[in-house]
């Protein structure tokens, strides 16, 4: 069976709206402080693994406030990690007893975290792993990621009966939570894609629920593909959006015909997905500002990923960046959301973002005269303003442009010729209006 892009197209209107999301990776992994992938890099830590079910119990875990510093931050979503590789479940699932419910902790954060989201008025998602490290019939012999890849095969170990458990904490994440608005799959990698999973069963089951929902491209390729997206043959299984990572798409992601299709970028604050007590590699906040704005100017979203310690707190560091994001967001937001590709050469200054008549200059730097706007008309320009306070430019007729016939150039200063300091160090918009 196949999909069209004006049906995914249609799905996705909200979230080509939104452009900005919370990534949140957050388990037992969390404990041991060494990224998500510890379970998997460190053979000394396989025995003593499971012993941290004794100590999960995230006492400064308060979704309400996560959610609270996610609006304020302008993102309009938010996605959790319900289940990672390592195969312990946030949410009360009646099919394992590898969950938080059997934890200290015994609630089910999942719940509290979908109804923290909803309360701030936030789509919701949830993250769930195709693979999984603890289950019994999950292949491991030979496996590249599996924590006991060097040891013998099982010969009792029964893949499609791994597959039916997936399916079955599938459908309760889709039929026990209310409505969920995306379904965040990963990944697959190697021959364990698509129809390994029973994918086309599987999106069924999905829909069947909750036809709205929006699901990444992960269960039919890895992160190193895009998948049938971009074909003229869409499978139904081929996902809502393409989810790069760690890197923009320099053109943004066309299909074959040429046609932006919807895609993420999901994108760390510093080296790891989830806490790492020595990882203080942080972007700064400029860096993640333009890459969201990049990604915007590409026809993209951006997923930014906070890793909560083991109590259930965002690391100083991330607050930090969040607020920057708070103080950029308020006053320039209606560059972003519901903006996207402006069709004009990339300026050498940052990047246009565009919705209908209204082009957005962002500006990464700042000017030493007046500023070049390439693609703009002077004729074709209604009014020029900043963003941040809507004081009014001019387009310039300064002396020291009259070598360059037929460009035009914003005044940015009240001589002629001159420049003030941006409004904005990180990122100053102008908004150019357009005549209709």
């Amino acid at each position: 069976m196949t999909q069209t892009l004006a049906q995914i197209m249609e799905r996705t209107q909200w979230f080509r709206q939104a452009r900005f999301g919370m990534f949140l990776h957050w388990g037992l992994y969390s404990i041991p402080a060494r990224g998500e992938w510890v379970l998997s890099h460190d053979p000394g830590i396989v025995e003593r693994y499971p012993l941290y079910l004794d100590c999960f119990n995230p006492e400064g875990y308060q979704p309400q406030e996560w959610a609270r510093q996610a609006k304020a931050a302008g993102m309009q979503y938010m996605i959790l990690t319900a289940k990672h590789h390592d195969g312990f479940c946030l949410f009360d699932s009646q099919w394992t007893d590898y969950k938080a419910t059997n934890t200290p902790c015994g609630r089910d954060l999942v719940r509290e975290f979908v109804d923290a989201a909803r309360a701030e008025g936030l789509k919701v998602g949830l993250y769930y792993s195709l693979l999984d490290w603890h289950h019994p019939d999950y292949p491991h012999a030979g496996d590249p990621y599996h924590p006991r890849k060097h040891q013998a095969a099982d010969p009792g170990q029964d893949f499609n009966r791994y597959v039916d458990y997936m399916h079955r904490q599938v459908e309760e994440l889709v039929t026990q939570y209310g409505r969920l608005d995306i379904l965040w799959f990963d990944f697959s990698y190697g021959q364990m894609c698509g129809q390994a999973w029973r994918a086309q069963e599987l999106i069924e089951l999905v829909r069947g629920h909750q036809p709205w929902i929006l699901i990444d491209n992960r269960l039919e390729t890895s992160g190193e593909g895009f998948g049938s997206i971009v074909t003229e043959t869409i499978s139904d299984y081929a996902g809502d959006f393409v989810s790069p990572e760690q890197v923009v798409p320099h053109e943004g992601i066309r299909n074959e015909a040429g046609n932006f299709v919807p895609w993420e970028l999901c994108l760390t604050m510093n080296n790891n997905w989830a806490y790492h007590a020595r990882d203080h590699h942080y972007k700064s906040s400029a860096t993640l500002i333009h890459k969201l704005v990049e990604c915007v100017a590409k026809e993209g979203n951006m997923l930014l990923n906070i890793g909560p310690t083991a109590q259930g707190r965002f690391p100083a560091e991330n607050q930090a960046i969040l607020r920057d994001f708070s103080d950029w967001m308020d006053l320039h937001a209606e560059s972003i959301y519901g903006c996207g590709y402006a069709d004009l050469p990339k300026p050498d200054w940052g990047y246009y973002t565009r919705k209908g008549q209204t082009i957005y200059a962002h500006l990464f730097e700042q000017p030493i005269g007046p500023l070049y706007l390439p693609g703009i008309d002077r004729d074709q320009i209604k009014r020029i303003s900043w963003l941040n306070d809507g004081s009014e430019l001019q387009v310039s007729d300064s002396w020291n442009i009259k070598a360059f016939p037929g460009l035009t150039f914003v005044q940015m200063g009240e001589v002629e010729h001159y420049t003030y300091l941006l409004p904005n160090q990180i990122d100053a918009v102008l908004k150019i209006e357009l005549k209709d």
